[in-house]
């Protein structure tokens, strides 16, 4: 028998943990298959599904990203006879791909309310980087316009909001170092607000002095633009390194 319900929302602050015996297949635009093997299956409360092992630090080896369904099924006799005791099917809603648990055995199982997430607090850096182009927003492209900085949604301060040379919406993330964490907070961010009508369309910017690749790969993927910042040029200091956007 099936049952089907949405990750919860981004709204709520409640984390799943799950360690099991489990083999995991991604379906979709790529496709990946993980062997047996004992990992930590993550439901956060943004929505999201990661699945980690003891290695890799922070990254996944696999994950889908909101908006998504979860729908946990019984196994087939082919399935069972392999010692599958149940499958997760979680499906992109919007891309329909789907990323597939089967597993074998769970050895932990609970769940955690985290209460209210003040938010990253910016040190000095990303703070000024926030100042610096706000005043000098033309970095973004010509006939860009700021709006406000620190734009709030219902789930935190959009750094920048700005408008382009068509008077379209642009929503700015900053950080010193670009990594795949940054792209995610954006995502969720350019979501909400394209929900507004007031807003939409608003396509999104992620900025920063340095943006690692996988970051790159993902943002470009999501149609979000990347605008590498040189801290030193835009404070009137000649770094003597040329930077391309």
């Amino acid at each position: 028998m099936a049952s089907a319900r949405g990750i919860r929302s981004p709204y709520t602050r409640q984390v799943r943990l799950v360690i099991a015996r489990c083999s995991v297949d991604y379906a979709g635009r790529l496709s990946a298959h993980l062997p047996l093997a004992t990992r930590l299956l993550m439901i956060k409360g943004d929505g999201s599904l990661l699945v980690h092992s003891d290695g890799g630090s922070y990254k996944p080896l696999n994950w889908m990203s909101p908006p998504c369904t979860l729908e946990t099924v019984d196994p087939d006799d082919e399935q069972r006879a392999a010692g599958v005791a149940a499958v997760w099917k979680v499906t992109h809603r919007k891309t329909a791909d789907q990323l597939i648990v089967s597993i074998h055995e769970v050895l932990h199982d609970s769940s955690h309310e985290l209460g209210v997430d003040p938010g990253l607090v910016k040190d000095g850096v990303e703070a000024h980087l926030q100042q610096l182009l706000a005043e000098q927003i033309e970095l973004l492209g010509e006939g860009h316009r700021l709006v406000r900085r620190e734009y709030m949604t219902a789930i935190g301060p959009v750094d920048i909001l700005a408008t382009d040379a068509t008077g379209a919406s642009v929503a700015v993330e900053l950080k010193r170092r670009g990594d795949i964490d940054g792209v995610e907070q954006l995502t969720r961010y350019l979501e909400l607000m394209n929900r507004d009508p007031r807003l939409a369309p608003v396509t999104g910017v992620f900025a920063a002095q340095e943006i690692k690749p996988q970051a790159r790969v993902l943002a470009e993927d999501r149609g979000i633009r990347c605008v590498v910042l040189d801290y030193d040029a835009m404070r009137g200091i000649d770094s003597g390194h040329a930077r391309l956007f």
